[in-house]
């Protein structure tokens, strides 16, 4: 099942933290009321109630949430825009990894959006679902402590609460693609970056890595910083790079979208720099030269973050938080591998 939760407009039903705010208890609290949890003294329940009836939150899955001797056996998934390979592939992943231990996975697709984040978790966590996968937005997630589901990041950490993360070893492949230019014999290697708090951020942090190991400084006029991280931004950027009278002669697309960018730009240049990619993506092996990618396992990442989060729901590791770093490979085609022009 796949849900996308857009902004709603502000006379929209209330969430938890609306219902938190007017008991003036804590998030968990009122998770524990509205699940039929323990531990709540009798007043501080009371005020949790009549907070829900003034606000006339989710009647509904309240009513259901508090039968007794229920247990949910669904989890939520809430990612980025499905029609990025990336995201769909973890997502497909890890419903694989749930479907064969029992559990349906409720899907919430916000895209860069915080605070559509924030209404789409709460609005799962009123489900009583056992467990949240979060591919993260750079908000703060410290409303989900306490909040009496086990959570998995995935991709990136979180802001403002310690959990488990599943995520890319993303300096490590920057890293890895810089020195294959470096090898090539290119000094003068563009990165274009999608906008990102993390993952292409610790991408740049490996490109520097490896000017620095080569002994060599990074001219800062060939690091990018798109406005969007559409293949558009980057076609348009790529354009204006190869037409400066230095041009670089590698480029180092830091997505898959970057990368179909870069490669739209350069049918229209005389000058072909050598091009490596992050995230492989579909046909990029059958092009007319073939795309060079630093590859991470994409569908790894959703079964690792399924399986830890099962384990969790099943009280089954009761180990602290865990941060799991899946490698990257470079895969070597030919875009990579041009040598420097003149």
């Amino acid at each position: 099942m796949s849900e996308t939760f857009p902004k709603p407009p502000e006379s929209s039903r209330p969430t938890m933290i609306d219902v938190a705010k007017r008991a003036g208890v804590g998030l968990g609290t009122v998770s524990r009321v509205v699940n039929g949890g323990a531990g709540v003294r009798a007043e501080t329940a009371s005020r949790v109630r009549v907070a829900i009836d003034e606000l006339g939150f989710q009647r509904n899955e309240v009513a259901r949430a508090l039968r007794p001797g229920k247990k949910s056996s669904s989890l939520a998934l809430v990612l980025g825009d499905l029609t990025n390979p990336f995201y769909a592939s973890i997502a497909k992943a890890s419903l694989e990894v749930a479907g064969q231990s029992g559990f349906a996975v409720v899907l919430g697709s916000v895209d860069e959006d915080p605070e559509g984040e924030k209404r789409a978790i709460q609005e799962l966590v009123g489900r009583q679902v056992a467990g949240l996968m979060i591919v993260p937005d750079q908000g703060d997630h410290s409303f989900l402590t306490g909040a009496g589901v086990p959570v998995v990041f995935v991709d990136r950490p979180a802001h403002g609460i310690e959990a488990d993360i599943v995520m890319v070893d993303n300096e490590g492949g920057g890293r890895l693609a810089t020195e294959h230019l470096l090898g090539q014999g290119h000094r003068r290697i563009a990165i274009l970056l999608a906008p990102s708090y993390y993952t292409t951020g610790r991408r740049l942090r490996g490109y520097r890595r490896a000017h620095r190991s080569a002994g060599l400084d990074v001219d800062e006029s060939l690091v990018v910083q798109l406005p969007e991280g559409t293949a558009e931004a980057a076609e348009k950027a790529t354009s204006e790079l190869m037409h400066r009278p230095d041009p670089p002669t590698a480029v180092f697309a830091s997505t898959n979208f970057v990368a179909e960018g870069v490669l739209r730009a350069l049918r229209e240049t005389d000058r072909q720099p050598a091009v490596v990619g992050f995230d492989d993506f579909r046909m990029a092996d059958m092009l007319p030269i073939p795309v060079t990618v630093v590859a991470s396992d994409t569908a790894e990442l959703g079964r690792t973050a399924a399986r830890l989060l099962l384990d969790r729901a099943a009280n089954a590791d009761t180990r602290p938080p865990q941060r799991i770093v899946l490698p990257c490979a470079l895969i070597t085609r030919g875009s990579g591998e041009r040598p420097p022009f003149r």
